[in-house]
């Protein structure tokens, strides 16, 4: 089987998968991430485009925000699927690393990634968490979690580790400073920190028009 029917494969069967989920890590998103990771890819050159492309479609499967915050169901659902189609075991262990160390994991936590395609793959996320469609995600999920949009009463907190991270149920626009303006400082690659610019003033933009419709000044 060839790299390239090996792609085909893995996308029809994550978008069987997801298709049609309603919390934002839908179908769409993965595909938002797989064209952007090869988008960066294509720009920062000398990587394996392989490794990236079957990251990018996998690294949400088995998410822990789905799996009572198993970091590792994502990791074991990937080998098992790459290792059933005969992908090399140094590219299995490669793309289940980043799968591992893809996800934020709190403001305060160094989120390091081990390779350039983990890079590339991690920026593609970052970059479809922030920007217009990034604030539409944050309130998919934030309803599909029940979490109410906006209380004054309850700030947003800086999490100093991942189990913090993990145990957060504040109102959606905290996560704005939680994580999402924290992330154009955060970028990898030169290509999506030019890409994360617009989407960044997008959001401040926002947030602007949201607290003075919020306080009825505008």
């Amino acid at each position: 089987m060839t790299q390239a029917q090996i792609v085909d494969l893995t996308q029809n069967d994550i978008k069987k998968q997801f298709e049609g989920e309603a919390s934002g890590h839908d179908w769409w998103h993965i595909y938002r991430v797989w064209k952007t990771a090869i988008y960066i890819a294509n720009q920062e050159g000398s990587v394996d485009l392989f490794v990236v492309e079957l990251s990018a479609l996998l690294h949400d499967i088995g998410d822990w925000k789905f799996h009572q915050g198993n970091t590792e169901m994502g990791p074991q659902l990937a080998k098992q699927w790459l290792t059933q189609h005969h992908v090399a075991e140094s590219v299995v262990n490669h793309i289940c690393q980043i799968i591992r160390e893809t996800s934020f994991k709190g403001a305060g936590v160094v989120a390091s990634m081990s390779s350039k395609e983990g890079q590339i793959v991690q920026d593609a996320d970052r970059l479809d968490a922030i920007g217009a469609i990034g604030i539409a995600r944050t309130f998919a999920y934030g309803g599909y979690k029940g979490r109410e949009i906006y209380n004054p009463d309850i700030p947003a907190e800086f999490h100093e580790n991942f189990e913090q991270y993990q145990q957060k149920s504040g109102p959606s626009i905290n996560h704005f400073y939680e994580k999402l303006l924290l992330l154009k400082d955060r970028m990898n690659t030169r290509t999506a920190r030019q890409m994360a610019q617009a989407r960044h003033l997008f959001m401040e933009q926002f947030l602007d028009h949201f607290f003075k419709e919020w306080e009825g000044k505008i």
